[in-house]
């Protein structure tokens, strides 16, 4: 079964999505879901992107099926390693999703991040970082690689992977070492513009030695449970890539 392997529901910050009816949504599409709730430690003055992991796994449990999985996306960063590695004691995740959030402790969805930088300089920032987290923190799959495109404010956001080419690779490399899967989010997957600034990415990662990658739409909403699924399957054939499912 292939599961969409991303979405958040009430217990992320950012999200009020009803686990039932993400459930239903996913059945109609003939896909297994994983919640994969927001946790970022949380430095004093930011947002509280945490939550209580007996909580969850408490009022979730009645769900947990060979459909329906209990995950987290933990926000990868060099000052939350510690708190990363304690939450994680704390319950039998199904899948662990580890994303690049925050770039020296500056969250980059916040335009600070881009602040005095041109993108030469905020994407290897990001990517440096990505490599560095990806190669010292626990995790199953690292989340949307191309997190930074959906924020920044150049005239071309995309990766431009032959620009960014050492970079990336060092990314890359340290997933297939550690035999970790590089997920495929689909949040951006309706624009041609992001599935081609992508394709040259996931070539290299199978060129490199990746089998597997995970799909996931990054559902905050019902209605995005599964969103596009169908360009994003056609990619992942032409990549010769194959969906991992837990």
């Amino acid at each position: 079964m292939i599961f969409d392997s991303h979405t958040h529901t009430k217990f992320s910050a950012d999200s009020e999505m009803d686990a039932a009816a993400a459930i239903n949504r996913a059945e109609s599409l003939g896909l297994g879901i994983i919640f994969t709730e927001h946790y970022d430690y949380k430095l004093p003055g930011e947002v509280d992107f945490t939550f209580d992991a007996a909580e969850y796994f408490n009022e979730y449990k009645k769900f947990r099926s060979d459909k329906v999985k209990l995950g987290v996306e933990v926000g990868l960063r060099k000052s939350a390693r510690e708190a990363n590695k304690n939450f994680l004691a704390l319950g039998n995740f199904d899948l662990i999703i580890g994303s690049i959030h925050v770039v020296e402790d500056i969250d980059i969805y916040n335009q600070k991040y881009f602040e005095g930088k041109d993108k030469l300089t905020a994407y290897r920032k990001y990517f440096n970082v990505m490599a560095e987290e990806a190669a010292a923190e626990n995790f199953d799959v690292l989340g949307h690689i191309d997190y930074i495109c959906r924020v920044a404010p150049y005239e071309n956001a995309e990766i431009e992977y032959e620009i960014f080419r050492r970079e990336i690779d060092e990314v890359l490399k340290i997933l297939v070492e550690r035999k970790k899967i590089l997920e495929l989010n689909t949040r951006r997957l309706k624009s041609k513009i992001a599935l081609n600034g992508l394709e040259a990415v996931y070539k290299r990662y199978k060129d490199l030695g990746g089998e597997f990658i995970t799909i996931g739409s990054d559902a905050h909403a019902v209605d995005a449970v599964g969103a596009n699924f169908d360009v994003t399957l056609n990619f992942v054939e032409s990549l010769g890539l194959k969906i991992f499912s837990p």
